[in-house]
């Protein structure tokens, strides 16, 4: 790739990644101060406070985002994918003769996948009732219609999600490039009024501001956060854009916007403290409020696709990791393999945010509930990558601890802080996040129960093959493909076969499909191939966990190698089907049994996910009592 063309494509991403990965950030400032001295903060308004405020938020930008997310957790990355699903296959790989820490970071990542979908359904709640409130800057009579047009605005944003973050990207990009460029200008405005607010680039401000605050300091550190919301978002996207795009358009557009607009917002209210019931708004002159409200508006919506993209590539991972049912996937890019949708996501999402809007009615109603989610999947991903450095990267006990140990205290300070309104909303995101791992877990060790008891009584394959060689069975010419979970024993649907049908295929494939724990299979790890004679073949194919498995084109590709033709009219998968039913004694209690056995019924079709022809599949059903 020549060096214009690579910039090109560097410089396409960015503005992909400054539209899709930094809206929800970037539409921190409409919230951010008017919580922090909100009345239930108990801040007051004065001098000393406000430059403490945003010197506070300023150095959480600095630390988290900057120097947590951009310069160290960017680099934990699996094979160029991120989140918390990809950083946990890369951590429990290190955990293969350690069974009791592979099973904590088993929990840990489950749990901070579920907090993140938490974090999906609030952050477009939130960005969008934030803008819409603005209606009431305008005329107070237009406050009965914030809620309504708040819901249009979200059933559009999540319509659109079909044509792919790419066309998303590439329509929002100029969008939130024009959003940053107005926060730093309007920010720059204020500032130039009143430049003693610069003072907030010190850190000692903001150290004193926290100290001041004694008991209280919870609750203003619960009320930072929220400036820092959609840090995780980073690394979540980093599969759709890659890292050198996504800290570029940080260093050079969001940062300085950001930290730009927060400083004229604390100018501003050192100027006309009365401002504090709408900073954000009321930074603007009011013949600009209405085109304000409108790129505020725009802003927000694109602020959602951060974390609507991050839960697709979630639920991918997940999928793969064996921590969900099988979900159609479609791949939305022909050149970018990380930009996909997720129906089934998409639209459970949106129910999921319009309840939460209808619920909490506003904007400082879910940012009570919104730090938990934020914070606690933060924490996670700060554990997850000491794991990482030291355990894969083979980096010194203290020099991993050095690195991460001091964002787990802030980490842990961070979600104390945001846990003080647990029963102000703060549970929603931790009761949807238990009933997640609830499900992810149910999901995961059904299926370890359900593949013990079709396989435990199975024959071994190889002692079949041989006793099939001394057997006259009809044979006919063509080849049969069965798909089986164990490759050691014989497939139920080769058995099924031989006892309703009586014959035996010329040419018999026995397939098995894993997953590793890293994005991509190499072209060496992709297909194993063992020919047991007598017409028997093993074939095992290995797929990353970001790959959408095409077992035909694989088999067509590597099969040539062993001078077997693989013709799409003469060849049939079979495929055994499985219907569970909870039976007494099991596994788990009975009421997993019964979840297990819902998802199983509704799990998408394996012929669909595996991209194999209908017409060429057979399917023999079992029922399977668990």
């Amino acid at each position: 790739m020549s060096t214009e063309i690579q910039s090109r494509s560097i410089a396409t991403l960015t503005l992909g990644a400054i539209g899709v990965v930094y809206g929800d950030i970037g539409t921190s400032p409409l919230y951010t101060i008017k919580e922090i001295f909100s009345v239930s903060s108990g801040i007051a308004l004065n001098q000393t406070n406000i430059v403490g405020a945003i010197s506070a938020v300023f150095w959480a930008l600095m630390l988290v985002v900057t120097l947590k997310y951009v310069i160290l957790v960017l680099r934990a990355d699996n094979r160029g994918e991120g989140g918390s699903m990809a950083l946990l296959a890369l951590a429990i790989s290190t955990a293969a003769a350690a069974p009791k820490r592979k099973k904590i970071l088993l929990g840990l990542g489950v749990f901070g996948a579920a907090l993140f979908y938490g974090d999906s359904i609030l952050t477009p709640a939130i960005s969008v009732l934030s803008a819409v409130e603005g209606l009431e800057l305008i005329t107070p009579e237009l406050n009965r219609y914030v809620i309504p047009i708040s819901v249009v605005i979200l059933v559009t944003l999540f319509a659109f999600q079909k044509f792919g973050t790419h066309m998303v990207g590439k329509f929002f990009g100029p969008i939130i490039v024009v959003w940053f460029t107005v926060l730093g200008a309007v920010g720059c405005y204020h500032i130039s009024h009143n430049p003693l607010i610069l003072n907030a680039l010190n850190p000692y401000y903001a150290f004193h501001f926290l100290v001041d605050r004694g008991a209280g300091i919870f609750l203003a550190v619960g009320a930072v956060v929220l400036a820092i919301t959609g840090a995780e978002a980073l690394y979540a996207d980093m599969g759709h854009f890659g890292r050198p795009a996504i800290r570029i358009a940080w260093s050079c557009l969001v940062l300085p916007g950001l930290a730009l607009n927060y400083l004229g917002q604390g100018a501003l209210l050192l100027a006309n403290p009365a401002a504090v019931s709408n900073p954000f708004y009321l930074s603007f002159p009011p013949q600009l409020l209405v085109p304000a409200l409108i790129l505020a508006t725009l802003a927000t919506i694109i602020a959602s696709q951060a974390v609507i993209s991050g839960a697709y590539s979630i639920t991918q991972q997940a999928i793969q990791l064996g921590f969900l049912p099988r979900m159609q996937i479609l791949h939305t890019s022909a050149s970018e393999s990380g930009q996909i949708y997720v129906p089934a996501i998409n639209w459970l999402l949106l129910i999921a945010v319009i309840i939460a809007t209808i619920v909490f009615q506003n904007s400082s109603a879910i940012a009570s509930a919104y730090g938990i989610a934020v914070t606690g999947t933060m924490l996670i991903t700060t554990i997850l990558t000491y794991f990482v450095l030291h355990h894969r990267w083979k980096y010194s006990f203290w020099l991993a601890a050095s690195a991460t140990g001091a964002f787990i205290v802030l980490d842990l300070l961070l979600l104390a802080s945001c846990s003080v309104k647990f029963f102000k909303g703060g549970w929603f995101p931790v009761a949807l996040g238990v009933g997640l791992v609830i499900v992810m877990w149910t999901w995961k060790q059904g299926r370890e129960i359900l593949l013990q008891h079709i396989h435990e009584d199975d024959p071994k394959l190889e002692d079949f093959v041989k006793m099939m060689s001394h057997e006259k069975r009809v044979r006919i010419e063509r080849t049969a493909i069965f798909l089986s979970a164990n490759q050691d024993t014989v497939p139920q649907a080769l058995m099924h076969n031989l006892k309703h049908n009586q014959v035996l295929h010329q040419t018999n494939l026995i397939l098995t499909v894993e997953f590793l724990d890293t994005p991509v299979a190499t072209k060496d790890q992709r297909i194993h191939i063992t020919e047991m004679g007598n017409g028997f073949w093993q074939v095992k194919l290995h797929y990353g966990f970001m790959e959408s498995p095409n077992i035909p084109k694989t088999l067509v590709e590597a099969w040539c190698i062993n001078k077997i033709t693989l013709d799409p009219f003469t060849t049939s998968y079979f495929i055994s089907r499985e219907t569970v039913i909870s039976g007494p004694g099991g596994k788990m209690a009975k009421w997993r049994d019964n979840l297990f056995a819902l998802m199983s019924r509704n799990a998408g079709s394996v012929v669909s996910y595996f991209n194999i022809p209908s017409n060429s599949v057979i399917e023999l059903g079992s029922r399977v009592s668990i």
